[in-house]
């Protein structure tokens, strides 16, 4: 009896990679301008940042202080929704000419509800980021980052192979670009194949 492929896939950074910009902080500068209380969140935000840059915290800490912005907001998934009709322009043009995304997988340390509405419209079946609670900005478990990003892709599938990895950080990105039977640079809409 033969034995069963392993599932091919392709795996996508998001900001930088696929979105042109940091959406996680474009969400937070929107957030501020439609509800303009949350600027009350902002010495949080510099002093956790203040803290992460010290190493007296981590990551996943400073990004949970971040996210607490997200208890300013009344209707999440409406604003959610608003933010992508404003926001969608910012996928980058190589990405849309793709027309087949049903081998892709993004894999994101941005909160994974704030991605799920455009991976929808992406008609991206698989996406891996973050867990946030949406209502409250409280992490479940650690950020989407670096070694865990792989860690991640083990819980989703069992068996498979990456055909290719694109990233705009090779720095960030190395375990899930170490992965792949091809790798790719991306900066603003231009994609570079690499070698690790």
């Amino acid at each position: 009896m033969a034995s069963k492929s392993k599932m091919k896939i392709n795996l996508y950074d998001f900001d930088g990679t696929i979105y042109d910009g940091d959406s996680t902080v474009d969400f937070i500068k929107y957030t501020f301008r439609k509800y303009p209380k949350s600027l009350l969140h902002i010495p949080v935000i510099i002093w956790n940042a203040l803290l992460y840059v010290l190493h007296i915290q981590g990551k996943t800490r400073m990004k949970e202080k971040f996210y607490g912005i997200f208890t300013y907001i009344n209707d999440i998934d409406n604003h959610l929704e608003n933010f992508w009709n404003t926001h969608e322009k910012h996928i980058m043009k190589y990405y849309l000419d793709k027309k087949d995304h049903s081998k892709d997988v993004i894999i994101s340390a941005s909160p994974e509800f704030l991605l799920k509405p455009i991976s929808k419209r992406l008609k991206v079946k698989y996406l891996i980021a973050s867990r946030v609670d949406k209502e409250t900005g409280k992490t479940i478990g650690y950020n989407c980052h670096d070694i865990e990003k792989v860690k991640r892709l083990n819980e989703v599938f069992d068996d498979y192979l990456v055909q290719e990895t694109y990233t705009d950080s090779i720095k960030s990105d190395t375990p899930i670009l170490m992965l792949a039977n091809k790798q790719y640079l991306v900066k603003h809409n231009k994609v570079k194949e690499i070698r690790l």
